[in-house]
């Protein structure tokens, strides 16, 4: 069977095969609640780990729980992206793809699929974590304005960290491989300023902090819903951001190209 069956339609055709894909894929996430109940459930644990085990000697210079909110929300986006990757190798391997092969869909469809339900149940997990905060004591004092645009910065670094995840999962030998292959987006905030600030870790540990996406993505989203400084992290987190969704993209879809023409 050749891959010429898998291709381009018009317009019309594409938006068809792409809601067809978003509509399985969210089914999928509904039948698989585990994922989504750990995607939410670990960084409330960790949350709660932070604020009311180490919240009482760690300083930032005013409430904690202020301070740790918006990098348990990052976390909380990084476990949803995680299982992205796991669903895409689970259909490179289960016989979706030679399904496909067979049906004049858009090469597109199927990856597109994952990352919007990626987006739709990291929407979910996220504001379960948001109010979860606010029930223990989490007080922002952002405006309307600041909240949308703290919505806008986390759907865009969501997409793009869903698309890196497709791309992995295109890759991957097995789900488990998938599992590890995502492992560094479930680690990165920890060598972020998600829980503590950068200048009260050791030097090496300050450079890398300091100088990868997440961190400046912490800063804007504390900043738009605390009031803190933000200075240029807003216009960092946004170049970062823009910058790995390209590359996300680009990734996601050479790879997934590269496997359907075996």
């Amino acid at each position: 069977m050749t891959t010429a069956a898998i291709r381009h339609g018009g317009p019309g055709n594409a938006i068809s095969d792409v809601l067809t894909m978003i509509g399985r894929s969210i089914r999928l996430s509904r039948r698989n609640m585990d994922t989504l109940i750990m995607a939410v459930l670990l960084p409330l644990l960790m949350m709660s780990l932070f604020v009311y085990v180490f919240g009482g000697a760690i300083s930032t210079g005013g409430v904690y729980i202020n301070y740790v909110v918006p990098g348990t929300i990052l976390l909380c986006v990084g476990y949803g992206a995680a299982s992205t990757a796991m669903a895409v190798a689970d259909d490179m391997h289960n016989g979706m793809i030679d399904r496909l092969r067979s049906m004049p869909i858009s090469s597109f469809a199927l990856l597109t699929g994952h990352v919007v339900a990626s987006m739709a149940r990291n929407g979910l997990s996220t504001t379960i974590v948001i109010v979860a905060a606010i029930a223990m004591g989490f007080r922002p004092n952002g405006s309307v304005a600041d909240w949308l645009l703290t919505a806008g910065l986390l759907m865009l670094y969501v997409f793009a960290l869903s698309w890196l995840a497709a791309g992995l999962g295109a890759i991957a030998k097995s789900v488990e491989s998938a599992s590890a292959l995502s492992f560094f987006m479930l680690f990165l905030p920890y060598l972020s300023s998600a829980f503590v600030p950068t200048h009260t870790m050791p030097a090496f540990l300050r450079a890398i902090s300091e100088n990868q996406p997440i961190t400046p993505v912490i800063e804007t989203t504390r900043g738009l819903l605390t009031g803190t400084p933000i200075g240029d992290s807003g216009w960092t987190a946004l170049v970062w951001t823009a910058g790995l969704l390209a590359f996300s993209f680009i990734l996601a879809t050479v790879l997934y190209r590269r496997h359907v023409s075996r």
